[in-house]
């Protein structure tokens, strides 16, 4: 049972303290909120917060934030919503904005060096974690199984852009729903809600969204890196559906091999950030666009704060896009037969692109070289020296995976006992 509506003071407050103690992922953030807006403050029922969960799963981008973001706007509208979307993320992002700023100024050092060894390794544990949780729950029959398959082919071996991906998981979903509803004789008709006002709604949010992109497009060009991170970014918001780990399949092929804004490494190092700040997973989009204001021509603080605000900008503001005009239908939605074929097609290909994500990032910290070839199909394809291999980065990795799926240990902890490793390793080499 639900109590009285609070305060917008009561909800702010509720807001803050969510997106200070939000460690441990999408997971642990979900269930932070559970605790305290539907069994400590009551302000939600049960139904109403998994109601709310199931339709920010059907988003694109971070669950977590827009869900916060729903919960918001259920207590208080558009206000309500706004604050606890924001609140929800403005603490981790002013304390990964700060490592950040730390991390481009030391990161030569022998001493951050050594403590990021062990947590890029670590990094390759909690991908496992995640590539576990996704496909206990992703592959259900032998069509996941090969949608998934499929995924990883696509962007590992034919390098296919991520949209594509994702837009033909969301087709043979489709497909499959309209398979399934001819079989069993139930007439297929698709959500219809009311568009007038939701249009507005999106129009005006939209605006919002894309009003600095389209200053520094208008003023600084094309080609001027916030505009690039605007671009980029933004794109990102709307193809990346399953959480926080896909947004890295996309922003690896583009900010490190297409714009070259920053190595494989340096983006396991930003992961390894994010992972150990409250806040959601994807505030590593906001160590990705600092490292590129920070690396550009002419770049120094000033501009790597502007972009570092463009990637968080253009990341969480679509968030409230979804909400705002789509939540009030969200229950026609949810119980679409078809929008939930799509979002199962999408979760098997999610197993996939995590897969390659394992893949790419265990090949940059597990190994010393790497070389390059290239494919048939004209390809090329980047593959490790087995001879190369780190058996300490192995042994790091390793550890912190069976330390996180089968021990369900605290992610701090785990990067805490991580990061020790490499210290570790920094005096055994300085006293040889």
């Amino acid at each position: 049972m639900t109590t009285a509506t609070p305060s917008l003071t009561e909800l702010t407050g509720a807001s803050l303290r969510i997106g200070c103690l939000g460690f441990g992922g999408p997971a642990g953030q979900i269930a932070l909120m559970h605790r305290i807006f539907v069994e400590e403050k009551k302000w939600l029922g049960e139904a109403e917060y998994l109601h709310a969960l199931t339709y920010c799963m059907l988003l694109p981008g971070p669950e977590a934030q827009q869900l916060a973001t729903y919960a918001g706007w259920r207590l208080h509208g558009v206000r309500g919503g706004v604050i606890a979307g924001g609140l929800f993320v403005l603490p981790g992002a002013l304390i990964v904005f700060a490592l950040t700023w730390l991390y481009a100024t030391l990161g030569t050092s022998p001493l951050v060096a050594a403590l990021f060894y062990g947590i890029k390794a670590a990094v390759i544990g909690f991908i496992l974690e995640a590539l576990w949780k996704v496909g206990k729950r992703a592959l259900n029959s032998t069509g996941d199984v090969a949608i998934a398959l499929l995924a990883f082919l696509g962007l590992f071996l034919f390098a296919l852009p991520f949209p594509l991906v994702i837009a033909a998981a969301a087709a043979i979903g489709l497909a499959r729903s309209f398979a399934i509803a001819a079989q069993s004789g139930a007439e297929p008709r698709l959500a219809a809600p009311q568009a007038g006002r939701a249009f507005a709604t999106a129009l005006g949010w939209t605006a919002v969204w894309a009003a600095p992109v389209l200053a520094a497009l208008t003023l600084l060009g094309p080609d001027h890196v916030l505009t690039r991170v605007g671009v980029l970014f933004s794109k990102l918001a709307l193809v990346t559906f399953g959480g926080a780990y896909t947004v890295l399949a996309y922003l690896q092929q583009q900010a490190v091999e297409a714009e070259g804004w920053l190595t494989a490494p340096q983006m396991i190092d930003g992961l390894g950030l994010a992972e150990t700040t409250p806040g959601p997973l994807v505030l590593v989009n906001q160590f990705v666009g600092f490292m590129a204001g920070w690396q550009a021509d002419g770049g120094g603080l000033a501009l790597a704060a502007l972009a570092a605000l463009m990637a968080s900008w253009c990341t969480f503001a679509p968030s409230f896009v979804w909400i705002f005009a789509g939540a009030p239908f969200s229950e026609t939605l949810r119980q679409n037969r078809f929008a939930a074929g799509i979002l199962t097609a999408i979760t098997a290909a999610v197993f996939g692109i995590i897969a390659k994500i394992a893949l790419v990032f265990g090949f940059a910290v597990l190994f010393r070289e790497t070389f390059e070839t290239v494919l048939l199909t004209g390809t090329a394809l980047t593959l490790p020296d087995f001879m190369t291999l780190d058996p300490l980065a192995l042994a790091i990795a390793a550890g912190a995976a069976i330390a996180l799926i089968r021990f369900k240990a605290n992610i701090l902890l785990v990067i805490a006992a991580c990061a020790l490793a490499g210290l570790a390793r920094l005096g055994l080499t300085a006293g040889a």
